[in-house]
């Protein structure tokens, strides 16, 4: 017999092999089988003679093996009791107990073979699963995108679209990539169990596969799929309920901007104001309303902490002022501060409590009566015909709102000349950290109010603008607040 020098590229002696040792696999594969079903009708008989057999293409196949690793140095052919069992087990319920799976799965098998697909589908038809075959690539990848799966076997030598070009679809592709892939292959090259390893294979399995092997494996892969959905639903519901969790906050934030008072661009008394929670809610507030035809009622306050607790306590303290639900003169700012601090005690409150800063303006003879609960003073600045005109701070002795029953307040009082602007604040607008690592601080911050002084309007926006410039960061970590009220 005439023989022909093996192929010189590693690409021809890696096809020839794979050919070559296909119909051994076979041989092998179904010489197994037949032993089982021998096993399990006991023929036991019949096994001597399945044995040689499968002796004999083992055999056969690690003389191809010899003779393909002494063609290429790279090709790297593992012991025979790595992959394959040499013999069937003497238990005879050894065979039943290997068919049981794990867990239950439904896999997918790729193989442009026949004779493999019907022979890894008797395989795990015996071990319990449930599987759909695919003729080639192309098929698989469609048959994966129309049903679900629980794992891929994919073989790699395939013609059109091979077994490297189906796994990087699958890892590439968002709702595939979670399907755990065993490839399978007659090739034990090294060099081709790192490349599936490196695209995303969770396994590789050389032809023929030791049925004990094959189950491990797959029940492992399953196990860690069941692992992943677990962790995937996990998560999706974590999605969903953040979801749901940041439309309610979002409808939240919604009511708490709806009850605050719109802008007053006409009249005798004109507004503006810039109000953002640190957070989706928060613990600042304000408000300003007639309480009759002279008298006109301003506060803001600052509860202790953030988030939804402290929007909640904030939202429950306005509603209060703005409908005048205590039994109390809301004219006396003073006992408007006492009643709201025996409402609000703090053990009644999830230990919050909060700052507050309260003004009554009768515009008959321009008096500004005023009580503060801990909050930063509010700033006067009158109208004045040259130059900038000077800070005048609102502050009287008060503690926070919340701390100790029984509280009195004071209600000292200011004339407001014609023109004069008002400024409520909270702390959020100047504590800030600089870049240089020092604090704002109201000093500078009153600075900032009134070089806008000049300004004929939008004057809280430059106010805010300004004040970003001064941040070492680029949002602000506290709720801030700030209300312009201009009598004219």
């Amino acid at each position: 017999m005439d023989a022909s020098p093996l192929p010189a590229s590693r690409e021809d002696l890696a096809q020839l092999r794979h050919d070559l040792k296909t119909p051994l696999n076979h041989i092998l594969g179904y010489s197994e089988l037949l032993e089982e079903n021998a096993l399990e009708s006991g023929q036991a008989d019949a096994i001597p003679d399945l044995k040689k057999i499968q002796e004999a293409a083992r055999t056969l196949a690690a003389q191809l093996d010899r003779v393909f690793s002494s063609s290429d140095s790279h090709v790297v052919v593992p012991p025979l009791g790595r992959f394959h069992h040499e013999s069937t087990p003497e238990d005879p319920d050894a065979a039943q107990k290997l068919s049981r799976p794990m867990l239950p799965g439904h896999l997918l098998v790729v193989d442009d073979n026949e004779t493999n697909r019907e022979l890894l589908g008797r395989r795990l038809a015996r071990q319990g699963y449930t599987f759909a075959l695919a003729e080639n690539g192309r098929q698989g990848l469609e048959k994966l995108r129309q049903e679900s799966f629980d794992l891929l076997l994919l073989d790699i030598v395939m013609p059109e679209m091979d077994g490297y070009a189906v796994l990087e679809r699958v890892k590439s592709d968002e709702n595939l990539r979670h399907i755990p892939v065993i490839m399978i292959s007659s090739l034990d090259e090294l060099q081709s169990v790192v490349r599936c390893i490196a695209i995303g294979a969770d396994d590789y399995l050389p032809k023929p596969f030791n049925p004990t092997l094959l189950q491990a494996r797959i029940s492992a892969c399953l196990e860690k799929k069941l692992l992943r959905d677990q962790e995937r639903r996990t998560y999706l519901a974590l999605v969903e309920s953040q979801k749901r969790l940041a439309g309610e906050l979002a409808e939240a934030a919604a009511y708490v901007k709806s009850i605050l008072p719109l802008p007053l661009g006409e009249g005798a008394i004109r507004t503006d104001w810039y109000f953002r929670p640190s957070t989706q809610l928060g613990g600042d507030a304000f408000g300003y309303h007639w309480l009759d035809s002279s008298h006109f009622a301003l506060f803001l306050l600052d509860v202790s902490g953030h988030g939804v607790g402290a929007a909640l306590l904030s939202v429950s303290a306005i509603n209060v002022l703005r409908s005048q639900t205590l039994p109390v003169d809301f004219r006396n700012p003073g006992a408007v501060m006492a009643a709201m601090n025996n409402a609000f005690q703090m053990e009644r409150q999830n230990n919050m409590f909060f700052s507050l800063w309260y003004g009554v303006f009768d515009r008959r003879n321009r008096e500004l009566r005023f009580a503060t609960a801990g909050h930063p003073p509010a700033v006067i600045f009158p109208r004045t015909s040259d130059g900038l005109p000077a800070p005048i701070r609102l502050n009287a002795p008060g503690m926070v709102v919340g701390c100790f029953p029984d509280q009195e307040y004071e209600s000292p009082s200011v004339e407001i000349p014609p023109g004069g602007r008002l400024y409520l604040f909270s702390d959020g607008a100047y504590e800030i950290l600089r870049p240089d690592g020092a604090i704002w601080g109201l000093d500078a911050f009153l600075d900032e109010i009134q070089t806008v002084q000049s300004v004929p309007a939008r004057r809280v926006a430059r106010i805010l603008d300004d004040t970003r410039g001064m941040r070492q960061n680029s949002d602000f970590e506290d709720d801030i607040c700030i209300v312009e009220v201009e009598f004219l």
